[in-house]
């Protein structure tokens, strides 16, 4: 049933392609022109031509063999002689033998990875999924809570600046008052307490 749509969907894109390509060009029967029509008549032309002709038909059969002389490493393999490739493994003896005994290493400190040790770290990863979600969970609360944190955080600035200025308004209030009191000492002739 999903198939109809599919093909129809082909169908238009290839009647798009097709008016594209040819344009309003019809055939001689007046239809207009298809491309996989000509593709195929194309086909069998070229098939016909191959059939009659011997050279065509031994070129088909060595199709392999040139794909294969085509192919940048099979110059290679012709131009390069087997005492060059000895040379190369020799000159990289160093580096290969260092390999081999990195892997001698590994293959001793195996059994250290079956340990029950590793095993259990090994579960305790398999079980990341369900710490996932109380880790999600836990980081809402964190978020909520330094969201809170911030607002009480401006509240206490706010009422430290309250604070600030009511001490700063007393102090300047005792400031006068002190001026005035001792103005008025000096005035009655009373000297001060210090």
């Amino acid at each position: 049933m999903d198939r109809k749509p599919d093909t129809d969907n082909l169908e238009m894109r290839l009647q798009a392609l097709e008016s594209r390509l040819y344009g309003e060009r019809r055939n001689k029967s007046g239809k207009p022109v298809k491309c996989a029509e000509s593709l195929s008549r194309i086909q069998a032309g070229l098939t016909n031509t191959a059939n009659k002709r011997e050279r065509v038909k031994i070129l088909h059969k060595k199709i392999e063999d040139l794909l294969k002389y085509l192919d940048p490493q099979f110059t290679d393999h012709i131009t390069v002689p087997d005492a060059m490739k000895l040379e190369f493994i020799l000159a990289e003896e160093d580096f290969l033998l260092s390999q081999a005994a990195l892997l001698e290493q590994v293959s001793s400190l195996q059994p250290l990875l079956d340990s029950t040790y590793i095993r259990a770290v090994f579960l305790l990863f398999t079980d990341v999924p369900e710490h996932a979600t109380k880790l999600q969970r836990l980081s809402q609360i964190h978020i909520k809570e330094q969201d809170q944190i911030e607002v009480q955080s401006q509240e206490v600035k706010k009422l430290f600046e309250e604070y600030n200025k009511m001490m700063f308004l007393l102090s300047k209030q005792f400031t006068q008052w002190d001026e005035t009191l001792r103005n008025m000492e000096e005035a009655k002739g009373i000297r001060p307490v210090e």
